[in-house]
């Protein structure tokens, strides 16, 4: 009996151990992309470490258009690709008047799947793409149980969050293989944390991303690639617009502008992030409670937000 109770005391240190080892390297991570940016400053040479273009996919709004604007100022020429014209090109205006750099558009629909990459893929054969930001993102309309979901909304959410980034990811890595050196970022969500009621689809589809992500990275680490995983929690944008809670700034619902810069501050320095410091600390404090705690309460947020969305259309009525 003494031996068993020393074997159990054994493990039970141990395993506290790995506990506080691994909470003190997120904290050290967690210092790392987002307190010594701020003391160093930012790393404006982006050029001469990843290359001379970014391409950023859902670029006209929210994160993408923010991630754009953010490379430019940083010296990056921008391939901006997005499937409204009209904003493409005043986007484009906007980035070449503020930040001094060629811009490229590219219109394409990610929601119409296998048929638009061979479209990309020949706008794209002249680009030495350094930095690929796979942004572009559907939601739900609002929070709905699955049998709810118009089909369609159901496949734009396919394609576009799995289809889009997985063959972007593809169409690009060769070029940067022969060079030795780039950075594909793939923006998650924190939604990836658990199952997320109310948002099924969405969720699993960034919890495809995650895995994508860090398998790729195990896949191309050979090659002088970065693979960047980034998981965003609420973020101020019109993807999140099905409610009033979320439009509104504050500290842990930033603007796409304070996100973006956040975030490209933590290229090269951390793999997995949220991408700002306060998403940082939900994201761990999250990661504490057990998964089907995390989905319970997923699920109450949305039901929250459903209610939302559906006292605003009656309000609109």
């Amino acid at each position: 009996m003494d031996v068993l109770i020393a074997i159990l005391a054994l493990l039970g240190c141990v395993l506290l151990g790995w506990l506080l080892a691994d909470s003190l390297w997120s904290l050290i991570l967690g210092c790392k992309a987002h307190v010594w940016p701020h003391i160093k400053g930012p790393d404006a040479d982006l050029v001469s470490r990843f290359g001379s273009w970014a391409v950023v996919t859902g670029s006209t709004d929210g994160i993408g258009k923010a991630y754009a604007m953010e490379l430019g100022k940083r010296g990056v020429n921008i391939v901006l690709v997005s499937r409204n014209k009209q904003k493409l090109e005043e986007v484009a205006n906007e980035i070449e008047r503020e930040c001094q750099v060629n811009t490229k558009v590219v219109v394409a629909d990610f929601s119409k799947g296998q048929t638009v990459f061979d479209y990309i893929e020949r706008e794209l054969r002249e680009i030495p793409v350094g930095i690929l930001v796979n942004n572009v993102g559907r939601n739900y309309t609002h929070p709905m149980y699955l049998a709810e979901v118009p089909e369609q909304e159901l496949w734009d959410i396919l394609n576009i969050n799995i289809g889009a980034t997985t063959m972007m990811t593809r169409m690009i890595l060769p070029q940067m293989q022969n060079r030795k050196r780039g950075a594909i970022i793939n923006v998650s969500s924190g939604s990836e944390l658990q199952p997320l009621p109310l948002m099924t689809v969405y969720a699993a589809s960034k919890v495809f991303v995650k895995s994508f992500s860090e398998a790729l990275r195990y896949e191309y680490q050979k090659d002088g690639i970065t693979i960047q995983h980034l998981s965003p929690l609420f973020v101020n944008t019109k993807m999140n617009a099905f409610s009033h809670r979320l439009q509104t700034n504050s500290v842990f619902v930033p603007d796409a502008k304070t996100y973006a810069h956040n975030a490209l501050n933590t290229l090269g320095k951390v793999n997995s992030t949220t991408g700002y410091w306060a998403h940082g600390i939900q994201y761990a404090l999250t990661k504490i409670p057990p998964v089907w705690i995390r989905t319970y309460i997923g699920g109450l947020m949305n039901q929250v937000f459903r209610k939302d969305y559906f006292k605003s259309q009656s309000s609109e009525l």
